[in-house]
Formats: structure tokens, C-alpha cells, sequence
């Protein structure tokens, strides 16, 4: 039987009081670049294409027959659509499936080059990269 009265707490720690010593810090490369995702290339395409026919979320998603909320989230994105939603927005921005995936090909090209310009002009080469071929 305990010494302790029924209705008293009683504490228990969750951590020990000393803390262990930390491990030896391994040396951490630079963080890589994040390769952009398939919905926010997507996203962008389908945002920039509304904005230059200056139209609104709502006149596209109506034209689409999705909501508002979800074309908001895929512009963002924040949501993976399928195939038939996409081919929808698509077409209710006037373009194909086909025009959407191009443009957005075309997107991750241009993040691909930005990124490996990024990296070959951080070399220290004696002549910052420029090459004169006889």
C-alpha cells in the first residue's frame, strides 16, 4: 500500500534531469535546390493563363464545372488533379491538355536551366566561364 493520500497527484518526469551529450555534428553538405513539383508547374500555368485572359476563379471554375476553392488549391498547388480535371481548366482557358502539359514542360525547362546557371556560376574558374574557341 502507498504512503500517499488517494487524492494526491504525483508527478513523474518525462526526461531524465541530465540531457546526453550531443552526437558530433557530421558535415552537412549545402541544401540542393528544390526540384519543382508537377502540381505547382502545373499550378502556375494555369494561374498565369487566367490572370493574362484577365479573368476570375470564379468565370473559370463555372466554365470548368469545378469549384471555386479546388481551381484556387490547383493554381497553388496544393492539390494533385486528375487528368479529366485538368483537361476541364484546360479547356476552359481555351487550351488543350496537350497546350497545358507543353506549357508547363516548358516551365520545368526554364526552372531546370535557372537552377544549373546557379550552379556552374558558383565555381571559382579563373575566367568566370568564358571560353574563347580559334
Amino acid at each position: 500500500m502507498s504512503n500517499q493520500a488517494p487524492n494526491q497527484a504525483r508527478v513523474i518526469p518525462l526526461r531524465p534531469k541530465t540531457a546526453p551529450a550531443p552526437a558530433p555534428a557530421a558535415p552537412v553538405a549545402p541544401p540542393q535546390p528544390r526540384e519543382p513539383l508537377f502540381r505547382d508547374l502545373v499550378g502556375d500555368v494555369l494561374r498565369r493563363e487566367r490572370l493574362d485572359q484577365k479573368r476570375t476563379l470564379k468565370d473559370v471554375a463555372d466554365a470548368a464545372r469545378i469549384s471555386m476553392p479546388y481551381l484556387s488549391e490547383l493554381e497553388r498547388g496544393r492539390k494533385e488533379a486528375s487528368s479529366e480535371v485538368l483537361a476541364a481548366a484546360a479547356h476552359a482557358l481555351g487550351l488543350g491538355l496537350g497546350d497545358l502539359l507543353s506549357l508547363a514542360q516548358s516551365e520545368l525547362t526554364r526552372h531546370t536551366r535557372s537552377r544549373n546557371r546557379a550552379r556552374t556560376t558558383t565555381t571559382d574558374t579563373p575566367y568566370n566561364g568564358l571560353c574563347l574557341v580559334a
